[in-house]
């Protein structure tokens, strides 16, 4: 049981990471997509998609460095005693 567990952990992580990276980049399109059709500036919509990207890759860096500190954290504590 113990091992579907981790399966269901590691598909919502997998998803986790897809959201954090999707969102960012649909926001920051459609408001540049939207920029472009009140103003007309068509490179509105690519800096705003490379902005969003970033942004994304930033959500994710701070989630695996989240996820990766509190593995550490609950290795110290678990050590195995011989």
């Amino acid at each position: 049981m113990k091992d579907k567990k981790t399966v269901y952990d590691s598909l919502i992580m997998v998803i986790q990471f897809g959201i954090n990276m999707i969102v960012p980049i649909c926001l920051c399109t459609g408001l540049g997509i939207w920029l472009y059709r009140r103003y007309g500036h068509p490179m509105i919509v690519v800096g705003l998609f490379f902005l969003g990207a970033v942004a994304g890759f930033q959500n994710i860096y701070r989630m695996s460095k989240r996820i990766y500190e509190r593995d550490s954290e609950r290795d110290r504590h678990h050590v195995k005693k011989d």
